[in-house]
């Protein structure tokens, strides 16, 4: 890991995802791209059986094929009560096509009945860092809550309306933007991952 660079890519489409993590980077001086600017590359099947494995597959996958210094994120949400549910399958919970929605309806209905001290939660969160060599690397962070009866807030994505922070006793959802990105799983490990990216950044 020698080489020093001016941009560095997020391996996503999804411009809210872009957005968030670019944010938790904070100003690095690096110009940031997205897999939305890079017409010819195909889709990335996450095909992986953990987080860190997508999350590697896609940072390798466009580190390779930008040239670049790449990022990838894999997120997802496990709930004790269904076994660790949704899990990698968070983004499609509710189908291929499960829109974010959808994909709250249907943990809803498979938490019905479950009281509150048993919908206990965590967002999981893994970084991965990748060079066009082969070079990568993981970070991780988790962030712990339980998921509420009925969703609340209009901020975040993904489960954000019903996961709920006891600390603050709001779903991220409700939170600030400053506030969930001090303490989100998706921070934590954005947070080890810019230490690296500060030391590989042409100047």
């Amino acid at each position: 890991m020698n080489k020093k660079y001016k941009e560095l890519v997020i391996a996503t489409k999804n411009q809210k995802k872009k957005e968030e993590l670019a944010r938790l980077l904070g100003y690095t001086g690096i110009k940031i791209w997205s897999l939305a600017d890079f017409r010819n590359i195909a889709p990335i099947v996450e095909d992986g059986e953990t987080f860190d494995e997508n999350a590697i597959k896609k940072a390798t996958t466009a580190a390779r094929e930008t040239g670049m210094l790449s990022m990838a994120d894999d997120s997802g949400l496990e709930v004790d009560a269904l076994d660790g549910e949704p899990g990698i399958y968070s983004a499609r919970y509710a189908g291929e096509d499960a829109t974010d929605q959808m994909n709250n309806s249907k943990l809803l209905e498979r938490l019905k009945g479950v009281p509150q001290k048993k919908r206990i939660a965590r967002y999981k969160c893994s970084i991965a860092l990748a060079e066009p060599d082969g070079w990568v690397k993981v970070f991780r962070g988790e962030c712990f809550g339980y998921i509420a009866a009925a969703p609340k807030g209009n901020a975040g994505f993904g489960y954000d309306p019903l996961f709920v922070i006891p600390n603050f006793s709001k779903t991220v959802a409700e939170l600030k933007p400053r506030i969930k990105d001090k303490i989100s799983h998706r921070a934590k490990a954005v947070h080890q991952a810019r230490r690296i990216i500060m030391r590989r950044i042409e100047t």
